[in-house]
């Protein structure tokens, strides 16, 4: 897979942390509407470090425009999903630029996700979430990879 890299940034714009921008969640159920509430997306979050799988919408029927979360306590994938495949932005590791090896996390429970698509750094990759369910933004404190 070719990939433009979008290299972090030192400053980060500044959100309002009571803002949703996403509108449907698959996590142990579906929600939408007022079901994501600040005490789901509490959970989600506090959820990740310890090993998560959910994905997030800014589409309300689930069905485009969505964000895969994975985590397994050491590696982090973020895989955006838009205009119903035709544009597509993945978290990006540049210690692992080029490596094919693989991590242990599956996307859609099936595709083996490389090192170079995972992060080490799960605190970064939780404020990459946050950002994502306040703005629907990508997070610019980490380095995004867009799927060309």
């Amino acid at each position: 897979m070719e990939l433009q890299i979008i290299p972090k940034q030192d400053a980060i714009p500044e959100f309002d942390p009571h803002t949703i921008a996403v509108q449907y969640i698959e996590y142990d159920r579906s929600y939408s509407g007022d079901q994501i509430t600040e005490a789901l997306i509490a959970k989600i979050l506090k959820q990740i470090p310890s090993g998560i799988e959910t994905i997030l919408y800014l589409d309300p029927d689930g069905e485009d425009n969505w964000l895969e979360v994975l985590c397994d306590g050491q590696w982090l994938a973020l895989g955006f999903c838009g205009d119903f495949g035709q544009n597509n932005y993945y978290s990006y590791n540049p210690a692992y630029a080029g490596v094919t090896e693989k991590t242990p996390l599956r996307s859609g429970g099936q595709s083996p996700i490389e090192k170079e698509l995972a992060l080490q750094d799960i605190e970064a990759g939780v404020k990459a979430v946050e950002y994502f369910i306040r703005t629907g933004e990508f997070y610019p404190g980490i380095d995004w990879g867009k799927q060309l």
